[in-house]
């Protein structure tokens, strides 16, 4: 059937060559013969051909502007594009090829050169389109791939956080509450192109899910000091900043089983230095300032705020307006000062997200 037939484009300001060349291609294509480039470009914006047969010396636009305006049109480049011509010099051919013509076919035509050599590259252009949809058919298949072991990982993580949080109960929804401050803060940073470079050696994908691990370690930590109904001693309070290094050290047995990973990565340094303070009087490592990994400077604002508006044996939740005060109280001491004038910006939305938590839960408890 005519409509199945491969379409070809003849392209040539001589009527002669327009009228020997259709009578040579009209047996095995859909011909469209054209006199200039302009009607090429109108024939383009009807239908894509399958390929073209292009001559070199037209008036207004020649052969060599014409292809270099195709190539340059991402959905006309891939066209092959033959070229017709009386030219038999080297340099021509040269720059002809240069500009992406696919061959070279001399005046006067040969019939059986013609066919044999349109045959030849719609066959090369057909087997370029199946090579190219099975490359992305593959990467389909990495891709989604990728995706089920990237959910399977988080599955894994998130039952590793709710065991946590389980025997921890008085914690409930904490993990969650806080990825989200750490989304809100991260959004904005980028937000006003604050920490730049240190931002740029992220990888987003998997920064704000890696916070789930970043009390890990307290599963470590006995039932008696973990669900103590009452404010820790002194002596408890040590057992329980040991969760810090038990969590850095399980998550580096994970790394020992990985290619460097950088959901580990993060959830290391997350874990590792969230309870560090700016004035260098935090623990496990006493680190101070900018000696204290980003990441867990930010977690660091994120998990005091959670704590300060959650209910505990020893204190009543605060109001977000209160906990709000107390962060912003810790500027250059507990926190990074340039951090909590970036919480200030979105301190109502950390109001938000502590709104939306308490509804469901109380909807949870009718």
């Amino acid at each position: 059937m005519a409509g199945t037939r491969q379409k070809v484009i003849l392209v040539d300001d001589n009527l002669s060559n327009l009228s020997i060349g259709k009578n040579i291609l009209r047996t095995s294509y859909e011909v469209y013969p054209v006199p200039s480039a302009h009607k090429l470009f109108e024939c383009l914006g009807r239908f894509t051909p399958d390929l073209i047969l292009l001559d070199i010396e037209m008036p207004e636009i020649d052969g060599y502007e014409a292809i270099r305006r195709l190539k340059g049109v991402q959905e006309h480049a891939d066209i092959p594009v033959i070229f017709l011509t009386v030219r038999r010099d080297e340099e021509s051919e040269l720059k002809g090829l240069a500009l992406g013509a696919a061959d070279y076919v001399h005046k006067p035509f040969s019939a059986p050169l013609l066919l044999k050599r349109i045959e030849t590259h719609l066959l090369f252009a057909a087997q370029k389109r199946s090579l190219r949809q099975h490359n992305e058919n593959l990467q389909g298949l990495v891709a989604e791939k990728t995706r089920q072991v990237l959910e399977m990982e988080n599955a894994i993580f998130d039952t590793v956080a709710e065991m946590v949080e389980f025997r921890d109960d008085v914690t409930g929804g904490h993990v969650s509450r806080t990825q989200e401050y750490l989304r809100i803060l991260i959004d904005r940073l980028i937000e006003e192109q604050i920490y730049q470079e240190e931002v740029s050696r992220w990888n987003l994908d998997f920064l704000v899910s890696s916070a789930q691990l970043h009390d890990v370690g307290k599963i470590a930590i006995s039932d008696a000091i973990l669900g103590k109904p009452g404010k820790l001693d002194k002596e408890e309070f040590e057992v329980m900043k040991t969760h810090v290094l038990i969590g850095v050290k399980a998550i580096e047995r994970m790394e020992q089983n990985t290619a460097g990973h950088d959901f580990l990565r993060h959830a290391k340094a997350i874990a590792g230095t969230h309870h560090e303070k700016w004035d260098g009087t935090g623990y496990p490592y006493g680190l101070r300032g900018e000696e204290i990994p980003l990441e867990g400077r930010l977690m660091a604002i994120a998990d005091v705020y959670d704590a300060l508006i959650s209910t505990r044996p020893y204190k009543k939740a605060l109001s977000t307006e209160e906990a709000e005060r107390i962060i912003e109280e810790g500027r250059g001491t507990h926190f990074d000062p340039v951090l909590v004038d970036l919480f200030r910006l979105v301190a109502d939305r950390f109001a938000d997200t502590v709104q939306r938590y308490r509804e469901r839960e109380a909807l949870v408890r009718v």
